[in-house]
């Protein structure tokens, strides 16, 4: 099984701000993998489906960005994948705009829902696919910059991003998450 989380923050006014492409990159799979993700439950939105012969979780926390190590745990209670079996998608402002980052370890690099992730796993080796949001201008405060809308120009970037998450989540599971860091790590 793969159980896969989009780290983001609930409710309409945040839908589509830079912080919230972890949800973005979940809607993409939950349309490509035609799975309904509206169940609540493990503070979280999720959905189950079958793709290319394994279970997949999409999970979309509604627990705000800082407390996303919570809705994961109580999902890992439930379902018991391995360590390998989980994929982190988050946004992440040392990245250039729509550009990925695959990581299998790392620290949270000021990323909250990372932060609280790395606390509940009790480790900072777990896969992850950081989505570039990029810095906010130099003497901008970051927390504004997480919680803008992207530019026009930017969102061309993003959407772009956003539509290959089914592409590199397939490669993860047709061969493994190092192949998908070499191919798609922009």
């Amino acid at each position: 099984m793969k159980l896969i989380i989009g780290l983001g923050n609930p409710g309409s006014e945040y839908a589509k701000t830079r912080h919230n492409i972890g949800f973005m990159a979940i809607d993409k799979l939950a349309e490509a993998y035609r799975i309904d993700v509206t169940k609540s439950k493990f503070q979280a939105l999720y959905g189950e489906g079958n793709h290319k012969g394994e279970k997949i979780v999409l999970l979309k926390p509604m627990t705000y960005m800082n407390l996303s190590g919570n809705a994961l745990r109580e999902a890992m209670s439930w379902y018991k994948p391995a360590l390998e079996d989980i994929v982190v998608i988050y946004d992440d402002m040392d990245t250039q705009v729509g550009k990925l980052r695959l990581r299998t370890k790392g620290s949270a690099g000021g990323q909250n829902g990372v932060k609280s992730i790395i606390q509940h796993l009790g480790t900072q080796e777990f896969q992850r696919i950081r989505m570039g949001i990029g810095r906010p201008a130099p003497g901008s405060d970051a927390i504004k910059h997480v919680l803008m809308n992207f530019r026009q120009e930017e969102q061309i970037l993003i959407n772009e991003a956003v539509s290959k998450i089914p592409d590199v989540i397939d490669c993860i599971i047709d061969q493994n998450f190092t192949i998908a860091m070499n191919r798609y790590n922009g």
